[in-house]
């Protein structure tokens, strides 16, 4: 193993930059909001939202190519076998993804969607256990799983009743099978390729395919401001890193080691949405602080060293 690799793998590592990630992430949720506003795009206007999801990740695409060019001083380009490759993640990670996503979201509630879209990891770890079978199925795994999964319920507490619709809950969800099954592709094509490549790539043919899809819908963006372009920059620029870095610990480690992180994602969502958002008071409520105890007790039980549990 050289040096890479064990820096990679260290578990104390991955964390940190796997939180890093996922902190970005949580900040997209109130730039989003902030972006609509500035942006002047409608709540019910999922045409123009698809429009916008799609200039954001084509540009995430690009700042991806570029900069990982410079770092590895040279273009990046996928090779000829890795395009079907790009297609398939493009298809899974950026397309499927968030059109399932925002057509949901406009049908159903933000604490329905992001209970729902929490079951990410809890597939994310199905899917890489028996479908992939990159890794085996633990009880440890599971566990430290339903614990960070508690959390994310948790931090969404308002004492609203839980329901379902096909349309609004279901397409949640078919969104985070989308992002389940596209952590563990990422995880087997990056053993060919290299995962900031495929991250860019499938990114630019992703969002080229949400513009055109945007347009489609009649979505059209007719408010530009300088504010507004820095917004939309710095939400690329999130996904370029944070996906990039994704696919890079996922590339060397297992991916329930990394996913399980990803019950931090919502928590950092509904902290930074107060916060930004001018609700302060919800950011530091004992929810919030339960829900951020339990991810951590989550991600602990995953990566805690000792004897794995038989497989269930």
């Amino acid at each position: 193993m050289n040096m890479k690799e064990k820096l990679l793998t260290n578990t104390a590592v991955v964390c940190v930059l796997a939180l890093l990630c996922c902190l970005l992430w949580g900040s997209a949720f109130p730039c989003i909001k902030i972006g609509y506003e500035l942006f002047d795009i409608a709540g019910s206007d999922s045409g123009t939202q698809i429009l916008f999801a799609g200039c954001r990740f084509t540009l995430a695409g690009i700042l991806t190519v570029i900069i990982g060019s410079v770092l590895n001083r040279g273009v990046l380009l996928p090779k000829k076998t890795s395009l079907k490759y790009v297609i398939k993640l493009c298809f899974f990670q950026t397309v499927a993804q968030y059109i399932f996503f925002y057509i949901g979201l406009a049908h159903t509630s933000g604490v329905r969607a992001s209970i729902i879209e929490g079951s990410n990891v809890f597939l994310a770890l199905l899917f890489a256990c028996l479908a992939f079978k990159l890794e085996k199925l633990t009880v440890r795994k599971f566990l430290g799983c339903l614990i960070g999964f508690l959390g994310v319920i948790t931090v969404n507490l308002n004492g609203e009743i839980l329901g379902f619709n096909l349309l609004g809950d279901g397409f949640i969800f078919f969104s985070a099978a989308a992002y389940a099954v596209s952590s563990g592709l990422i995880k087997i094509y990056s053993r060919e390729e290299n995962p900031v490549t495929l991250s860019g790539w499938q990114f630019f043919a992703g969002g080229i395919i949400m513009v055109l899809a945007g347009l489609i819908l009649g979505g059209k963006i007719t408010v530009v401001t300088s504010a507004g372009a820095l917004m939309l920059l710095y939400l690329a620029f999130v996904s370029a890193f944070a996906y990039s870095l994704w696919g890079i610990l996922l590339k060397y480690n297992p991916v329930s080691k990394v996913a399980v992180i990803g019950f931090s994602n919502p928590v950092f969502g509904v902290i930074l949405s107060a916060v930004l958002l001018g609700e302060k008071n919800q950011a530091l409520s004992p929810l919030s602080l339960a829900a951020l105890i339990l991810v951590c007790i989550g991600i602990y039980i995953v990566n805690a060293k000792g004897k794995e549990s038989p497989e269930t």
